[in-house]
């Protein structure tokens, strides 16, 4: 009988485990890898939580930036969403006067508008970043640490 029933838990959990290799699951927890420095100050982890692929058209990144971190500025052909989920970042279009958004907040950038955004002076921030899957980042000019200096120094008046 003691044979009967642990054959029966092993079969069970067995197959239980069978059921879970079907699956692709990536986990947003991840911290995933550190990103080389070749567009951006400072130190930065990325983990493709998503990827665009055949049906899926769009891909969710999920990016820790530490304090005294920047992206460079940039354009995406497709529309850009940020969702902040711990923290809080600069972000500006071109033309515009940068803003600080904080944990909660959202904003959607438009297809082909400049922008860059980063982590505060003083804070890590992790964000979701949803965006198409056609074409890369164009990055089109540095942020230099003088102007983010400058940039960090006037939101905190």
């Amino acid at each position: 009988m003691k044979k009967i029933i642990c054959f029966i838990v092993f079969a069970i959990s067995a197959s239980i485990s069978a059921q879970d290799s079907i699956y692709t699951v990536s986990s947003y927890f991840t911290e995933g890898f550190k990103a080389p420095n070749t567009h951006y100050i400072g130190e930065a982890w990325l983990n493709p939580v998503l990827q665009a692929d055949g049906d899926l058209t769009y891909n969710i990144t999920k990016a820790t930036f530490k304090a005294n971190s920047t992206l460079d500025w940039h354009t995406h052909e497709s529309v850009q969403v940020l969702i902040i989920v711990d923290g809080e970042c600069y972000y500006q279009e071109k033309g515009k006067e940068p803003t600080v958004l904080k944990e909660g907040d959202v904003i959607r950038c438009e297809k082909n508008t400049e922008h860059w955004h980063s982590s505060s002076k003083n804070s890590d921030v992790t964000y979701l970043a949803i965006y198409g899957g056609e074409t890369p980042t164009v990055w089109t000019e540095v942020v230099t640490q003088e102007y983010y200096d400058t940039v960090a120094k006037k939101l905190s008046e």
